[in-house]
């Protein structure tokens, strides 16, 4: 990219540049080239004033002399000014920016600024903590307990051996297949959640592809955000794993692109609200992408995101954000889904036309196709979002408004999920053959992860064909397929299979050969498509969270998928359930020892499940109630401030 740097005073080196005014670089006049984003950094650089010396060499470089110590300060900023600010039209000076930023910090310590660092990094981090052991009948001595006691997360994550020497990362993800070592899962699990509080904050754009952590100038895919699965599960860890603030720059990508996605709607399709597609970008495209229908048609983007919306309360029980945030999204969503449907047999309504993301079938006349009517991913997402909607107008006294009314009108015509030849559930509205049985997406299951709309105790019949969809499509796939599956065999209750699937992303990935690979890890533990894609690292937590702990606002499942030959001991501590509700489980030999709940709710009342036994529990606010594993409360004691989170 076009650029210069420059020394200022002593101690200060400056780039100032620009990114290309088109999307991808062509050969102009200067004079033709539309103008990209500017961008500034410094680097400013702190000796000690007793020994040290700066000289600045001719070549725009800093050379530090006798010192005893250097601090490097880095500041950055660009003109981007959001989503409908054309760079020419843009009022934001980036020098002036990051000059600023550096005074604001101009007065502060090396070490003020790392206490600060601390304190705003853990007090995120430490909500949530995880510990893992294999059964103490399997291992000699202690050892299994003894070896995790090391630091669940710590930036150097080498493990000391028998002889002393140094275990790296990379030894440890290719030795998993064979010592299958729980505290690997551990530091994935954690490494999850700190990529998610590094990339994804209050005041950031919201985290793409590779999060923020990219390293091309043309990243695959360039960079962008998708919305057939990869920027949802970039956030599916935040309310299970307690994170809800990191969540912000998601609610704000997603108004920005409620605006795109009117103009959108009226243009494209002559309805009202809003629409968003697959394949959207940082300036919140909503229409279709250029390309094949096989990925591009898919209208459903922008009501898969909102279903968040909904969960973020659900988790939270936070009205206000209800009101002003959610509802007036879910409004518009749904203001498009009932006008984007049409009647079809039956009298159901239906999408058409309609794609499942990415995946073909077979025609009746023989020939590969992907664009039909009512893809069972379509159907499962509408009827997410009409019952979040409804939900919602109860709770905000608006039951009795026009759209909520029309939306209970369409729920029971919606077009039911159906169940093919084969046992499996049905993926369009036709029994289609399958071309590709292992395609990597496995949208038709949306119903049971994320949706609710498929569950072990409502719809048992949907439950086995889901089941035997997941073993027709198999378990190889990128790491976000891998993740998926294993979130969607959690919802099973399938200890095994939700656990095959973890191990399965436990694959090293040679980065100079990862076209020879499907999933797995690269030596620094990011996930691999390959190419580095940063979805399965957020999939991986929530995954692991689902296996531990489900919920809905009246049911709290302890345990559901547990691998007790796997994790035979444990203990988490932090993770959230729905109903504001935090939890803390400590199990051992494969069996529940105790529960620690609570809530800052009102009287929040829940049935507790575990293995077969259900118990009802009445939780007051400010309090921790303890059960032990036969459920039965044997404990009742003030909140500790320090469990306020």
């Amino acid at each position: 990219m076009s650029h210069h740097s420059y020394v200022k005073g002593e101690n200060q080196i400056i780039i100032e540049g620009s990114c290309p005014g088109n999307r991808y670089a062509q050969k102009l006049n200067k004079n033709d080239s539309p103008q990209g984003i500017q961008f500034t950094a410094i680097l400013d650089l702190q000796v000690s004033e007793a020994r040290g010396l700066v000289r600045v060499s001719e070549d725009s470089k800093l050379r530090v002399e006798g010192s005893d110590w250097a601090v490097l300060l880095l500041v950055s900023s660009s003109s981007f000014d959001g989503p409908f600010t054309k760079p020419i039209d843009s009022k934001k000076n980036p020098t002036s920016d990051s000059l600023s930023a550096l005074k604001s910090i101009g007065n502060l310590s090396y070490i003020d600024l790392y206490a600060h660092h601390l304190d705003d990094y853990q007090s995120l981090f430490h909500r949530v903590s995880l510990q893992l052991s294999k059964s103490s009948k399997n291992v000699s001595g202690n050892a299994s307990l003894t070896r995790k006691e090391h630091m669940p997360f710590k930036s150097d994550v080498s493990l000391k051996g028998k002889e002393d020497d140094t275990v790296s990362t990379a030894e440890r993800v290719e030795a998993f297949q064979t010592d299958e070592d729980p505290s690997l899962v551990e530091l994935l699990f954690q490494y999850g959640r700190y990529l998610l509080i590094s990339c994804s904050r209050p005041g950031t754009q919201v985290a793409n592809l590779q999060g923020i952590w990219n390293k091309d100038l043309t990243p695959p895919w360039d960079g962008a955000q998708h919305l057939n699965i990869n920027l949802q599960m970039n956030y599916w860890p935040s309310l299970s794993c307690n994170l809800k603030e990191c969540q912000e720059p998601l609610f704000e990508y997603i108004s920005s692109m409620s605006i795109s996605g009117s103009k959108t709607a009226k243009v494209n399709y002559e309805t009202k609200g809003w629409v968003a597609h697959q394949v959207s970008d940082l300036w919140a495209k909503t229409s279709p992408d250029a390309g094949q229908a096989l990925w591009a048609l898919w209208p459903m983007g922008g009501a898969w995101l909102c279903t968040h919306l909904w969960e973020h309360y659900t988790y939270t029980m936070d009205k206000d954000f209800l009101r002003d945030k959610a509802y007036p999204l879910l409004e518009g969503c749904t203001s498009f889904l009932l006008d984007w449907m049409i009647e079809g047999p039956g009298g159901y309504l239906e999408t058409n036309p309609s794609t499942s993301p990415e995946h073909m079938f077979i025609a009746p006349d023989g020939k590969p196709a992907s664009v039909s009517y009512s893809s069972t991913m379509d159907m499962s997402i509408i009827k997410e979002v009409f019952s979040a909607i409804v939900s919602a107008a109860k709770i905000l006294g608006r039951k009795e408004d026009e759209l909520v009314q029309k939306v209970l009108e369409a729920l029971p015509r919606l077009l039911p999920t159906k169940i093919a030849r084969d046992g499996s559930i049905m993926e369009w509205a036709q029994d289609f053959q399958d071309p590709e049985v292992h395609h990597r997406h496995v949208s038709h299951l949306f119903g049971l992860f994320p949706g609710h709309t498929i569950t072990v105790e409502k719809t048992p019949d949907l439950c086995k064909a889901a089941g035997n969809t997941l073993y027709k499509r198999g378990e190889d796939g990128p790491g976000w397929s891998t993740m998926w599956k294993a979130a969607l065999w959690a919802r099973l209750h399938n200890s095994e299979r939700a656990y095959r699937m973890v191990k399965h992303l436990f694959v090293l990935v040679d980065p100079e050969n990862e076209g020879n690979y499907e999933g797995g890890l690269y030596s620094n533990l990011f996930t691999a498509h390959p190419p580095f894609q940063i979805d399965a690292n957020f999939g991986f937590p929530a995954a692991i969270a689902e296996m531990l702990v489900q919920s809905t606002a009246e049911d709290l499942y302890l345990l559901p998928a547990l691998p007790r030959d796997k994790w035979a001991n444990g203990c988490v501590k932090g993770l959230k359930a729905r109903g504001k509700l935090t939890v803390n489980i400590y199990w051992k030999e494969g069996d529940l020892r105790e529960v620690g709940l609570w809530s800052n709710e009102q009287n929040s009342l829940k049935r507790l499940h575990y293995r077969g036994t259900t118990v009802k529990a009445n939780l007051s606010p400010g309090r921790v109630y303890t059960f032990n594993r036969t459920l039965k409360c044997i404990k009742r004691q003030p909140l500790p401030s320090a469990a306020s989170c």
